[in-house]
Order: C-alpha cells, then structure tokens, then sequence
C-alpha cells in the first residue's frame, strides 16, 4: 500500500494511504480527544470534538474521519482548535443533566474527563434542558434520555456488532432522542439484554439495573443464609474497579472480599460450568450416536438464548437444553447445598456475581424454578460487586487469599475457560474425547478454537469419528453460522455461540472501559488460570463426581433432567407499535 507523507504540529510522519489525521496522530504520540468515535465500528463525525486545523481547509476538520493526503499539515493544539472543542463540549453540557456526584458513572464519564480537560468551570450556555422519562421496563438495562449526548455508539454496536437493532434515533432535531422505535420502552421490543450499549456508552444514559440494595437488605438479614457465586471472568476484571491491570487474576481475594460483605457462603460458579460440561458433553454424545437433532448448539449465553427466540425460533430444537452454569448453581443451592448443610431452602438468599448484564433477565425467567423457589435471587455485575466493596470500605489490595467454600467450590480448568470465547467449546471437547474414546487427551488445549476472530471451525477427531465445530462471539458473528445452520450449509456437529464479543470476558456487566485490547488480556488471564490448576477436564472433578454419586445419580438422567435442563420460548420479531395496531 503506497505511504503517504505528512506534517502533524511540525513534526513529519509517513502513514498508509487511507489512515484518518486521528491514526496518524497516536503514531506521533498526539492525543486528540474524541467523543462519539468507535475505531471500525463507529466513525461518524458527529460530535467534533476530534475538529483539527489543516492546513488549506475553509473549515475545521473532524480527525477522526479525514483521511491523511501527501504534503498534509494539520494542528492540533491551535487558539481556534481549543476553542471550538470548549465549545462542542459546552454546548453538549447545555443540555445534559449534570448531576455528576449521584452518577454511576461518575469518575469514569467521557464527557466528565473532557470537561475536566479542557478546563471548563462554568456553563456559558446554561438554559432550560430537555427532560425526558427514565426507561426503567428492562430487567437489565436502564436508560435515561437526560444524560444522553446522541452520540450513537449504543446504535451502531446494537446494529454492526450484535445485529440486534433495538434502538435507534427517534425524533427529529432537539426532540430527537436514542431509544426504541415509536417510543416504545425497551422491555417490549427484541433487546437481549447483553449490555455492549452500556460498554460503549460516553456518559450515564446506559447502566444496568441495580440490585445492590436487594443484597445489601438479604446480608442484613439475620434469619437469611446468603449464599454467593462467582462466575469465571470475574477473576481477571474485578481488579479493574481498584485500578489493577486488566487480565489479573484477583480470585482469592475477591472471595475474602464477599466474606468480608457478610456472605455466609462464596461459591465458584466454575463448579458449576463443570456440572453444565457434564450434562452438555453427554447430552452431544448422546445426539451423536442415538439421534437427535445437529448441529447442537451451546446454551450458557442468556442474551444468545433471548437471541435466538427473537430472530431464530424455527433452529430453538438446535440449543443444548442445559441451563446456565449460573442456574444449575441455583437449581443445586436450594436443593443438593440445603438438604447437605440441613437449611431450609426458604431462607436461602442466592447472589450471582456475573460478567453479564443479560444474567438479570435469566433469573426471572418463569422457568427458573425448579428448586421449588427461584433459583437465583439476585444477579450482581462485576461493576456492582465492585462499587459494594467500596461502599464497604473493604482495601482489596490488603486482603488474604481465600479460597472457595466446600463442597461446591473445587472446579477444574475447563471451567476457568468458559469466560473465553472458545471456552465452552474446548471444556466440552475435553470431557467429550476421553468418554467417547476412553482415552488420556494427549493435549488438553485445543487452540483452534480460541482467539478472536468471529468465526472460527475446527475438526476432532474422536477415535475415528470426525466432529465438526464452529465458535461464534458477538451476535451478528452467530447470524452469519446461524444462516447456514438454516440453509443446510455449514455441516457443523456443535456449534458454541456467545451473545458478547470475546465471550463473558467482555459482557455488558464488565468493567469499563471494555476493549480489544482489554479483552485480549482477559483472555490472557483466563488460560493463564486454567494452566495453574491442578485438575484440568470437568469430568475428573472430585466434587462433581460426588455430587452424581450422592444427588443426581447420572448426566442426563431423570433428577438432572428436572433440576439442570430448561425449555425455551419462541419470542418471534419485534413489531411495531403501529403493526401491533394493525393485528
């Protein structure tokens, strides 16, 4: 590709053909700052905050959407520069409901941090601002119109990367607001639930709903045992919120930390993802070998599954019936745990803590109650365990490790995994090859699946049967192996899907900010932890073999079936309300 010269506040620079002033830039070491700009998924121009002098323009030029030309000479740091962006930035504060101390996202706000600086103290252009009611229908997600800048990076990552659509701009010029078509709330239309708008989102329009207050009272209870479990990816971000590099491996200290809330109980949901490879890897042998319908598909991902009922419900036969790792957990707590330490399972309080904003919607779902109780009571975020601890005034650097709690806290690699794209998919191949085959792995790591690219395929082979896999992460990636499941192509024997991009590593619960770059060292940390344990294949588990032996007899069988298997609904696309009319 041919280079192209140019000059950047008089210090040269050769780049590609094609790369924007903003790209040239960072190659120099300049920041410019940016507002609604999302590198290859939202480059629109639109907030001018990026807005640079070149050198023969008749006007400002936005950074992020210029491309470079040879003999260029942009500034960046101009009279004119700063003050047009101290203006953009006033302007969008005119009309934004600064109410910056009570925020969730205070200290950790993009329009918070440009404000600070670029030094602006007053408002010159304070007036009336816009009021518009707070969506609070979804079961996950909040959205408050009054602190929206119109940025439109929740609709670009809704549309190019989850493929969802369920919001948009509505309205026009002052009026116009980002939200669901119509004005409809967003518990009525196909949202999934997964969070990726809340990750990308500059300021506080987008959170998910809070359920710390529920915790906190059920902790203050002393006729309640609260129970907690941690899932995988937890391990590698919960030291985001204390400020530790992404991708540390924080387990035992975040299991000290929840004692220190006053949990009776911290469990590793890792047990459980153990459980689930049990149920599922027997459930595709099983599909395999007596018949049933294939591809199978993976169904640990609550905003995939509420995906595929929306979009796909003629391929619903396709999903593995298992729960979640985090309802199997529930389905056992209030079951297998109560009868074990003599509770009653009433008086049981079970916390999730989850990478996963769309965990919310999974535990009031109407089929998860097959303890008799719901099975969960609460899903926390990662973002709301770390704002607890804080609330607490727990020092997370000064705590000991600890470990889990017994009998339903001994877990393997293979579940460590299951916070990776791929990871599901490898912890099943590992429990599926030795049952089938009867043979030692001579390898536990299955490389081809791992990394993250959208879509990626591998082949096994099982002592002479070849099973085709495929790994999708990000939902439009699924719809693209969803439409050759449809078409007869693909011929694919298990497929995993992840709603979230990089699988539950970057769920819409996690720390912000969540990137590639944040996301690859999640990653990291996530095999890094499954190499340091000892056990390494879910089905040579201690406790899982104990628990079959005492409680559920076999995988599959009639008592597993009735507290770890789950049916699905066939939701159908989102009409509007003026076709609802219409029917």
């Amino acid at each position: 590709m041919a280079l192209v010269k140019l000059t950047i506040d008089g210090l040269p620079v050769e780049v590609e053909a094609g790369t924007t002033i903003l790209r040239a830039a960072e190659k120099l070491g300049i920041h410019i700052p940016t507002l609604c700009y999302l590198e290859d998924i939202h480059e629109f121009g639109a907030c001018r905050v990026c807005v640079v002098e070149v050198e023969g323009a008749r006007t400002l030029q936005a950074a992020c959407v210029t491309p470079v030309r040879e003999g260029m000479v942009v500034r960046t740091n101009t009279p004119a520069v700063r003050r047009a962006r101290m203006t953009t930035v006033e302007l969008i504060l005119s009309d934004h409901h600064t109410e910056c101390p009570t925020c969730v996202r205070n200290l950790n706000c993009e329009l918070q941090s440009l404000a600070e600086s670029m030094g602006i103290r007053e408002n010159r252009f304070a007036g009336a601002r816009t009021v518009n009611p707070v969506d609070s229908s979804s079961a996950a997600i909040v959205r408050d119109p009054n602190k929206c800048i119109l940025c439109r990076r929740c609709v670009s990552i809704c549309e190019k990367v989850q493929g969802v659509k369920a919001i948009g701009p509505v309205g026009r010029g002052f009026e116009t607001v980002i939200g669901p078509a119509f004005g409809d709330q967003l518990g009525d239309t196909v949202c999934v639930n997964c969070g990726q708008c809340i990750l990308v989102c500059p300021t506080g329009a987008l959170y998910e709903r809070d359920s710390t207050e529920e915790v906190w009272a059920a902790l203050a209870d002393p006729d309640r045992h609260v129970v907690f479990q941690t899932a995988p990816a937890t391990r590698v971000a919960l030291g985001e919120t204390y400020g530790l590099p992404p991708g540390s491996i924080v387990t035992g200290k975040m299991v000290a930390a929840i004692r220190r809330l006053g949990a009776d109980t911290v469990f590793d949901t890792d047990f459980a993802a153990d459980l689930t490879i049990m149920e599922e890897g027997h459930e595709l042998i099983q599909r395999l070998t007596k018949g049933g319908t294939l591809p199978m598909i993976t169904s640990c991902s609550p905003g995939w599954i509420k995906f595929i009922e929306h979009f796909y419900p003629d391929l619903l036969p396709n999903l593995s019936t298992c729960k979640s790792p985090q309802q199997m957990f529930g389905a056992v707590i209030k079951t297998y745990y109560a009868e074990k330490v003599g509770l009653d399972p009433a008086k049981i309080y079970h916390v999730s803590v989850m990478p996963c904003t769309a965990k919310k919607f999974e535990c009031k779902r109407p089929e998860m109650r097959d303890s008799g109780l719901v099975d969960v009571d609460a899903a926390l975020t990662t973002r709301e365990l770390g704002r607890m601890l804080k609330e607490a005034g727990i020092v997370f650097d000064e705590l000991p490790e600890e470990p889990y709690d017994d009998p339903l806290g001994e877990s393997t690699g293979a579940a460590v995994i299951f916070g990776a794209t791929g990871g599901v998919m490898e912890a099943a191949l590992r429990t599926a090859y030795e049952v089938v085959t009867k043979k030692t792995l001579p390898r536990v790591e299955f490389e081809a699946v791992r990394g993250l690219e959208g879509v990626k395929e591998a082949s096994v082979d099982l002592d002479g049967t070849e099973v085709r896999v495929a790994v999708a992460h990000g939902l439009a990636n699924a719809k693209k192996v969803l439409d050759k499941v449809r078409a007869g192509e693909g011929d694919w024997h298990f497929i995993e899907i992840m709603a979230c991009p990089g699988g539950c590593i970057g769920g819409g619960g996690q720390p912000i900010p969540t990137n590639l770059e944040v996301r690859q060292k999640r990653i990291e940390g996530i095999y890094t932890a499954d190499e340091r344990m000892t056990i390494r294949k879910s089905h040579e588990n201690p406790s899982i073999i104990a628990l079959y032996k005492e409680f559920l007899g076999e995988p599959l069988g009639h008592k597993s079936h009735e507290l770890l298997h789950t049916t699905y609904t066939p939701r159908g696309s989102y009409l509007p309300r003026r076709e609802k009319a219409a029917d």
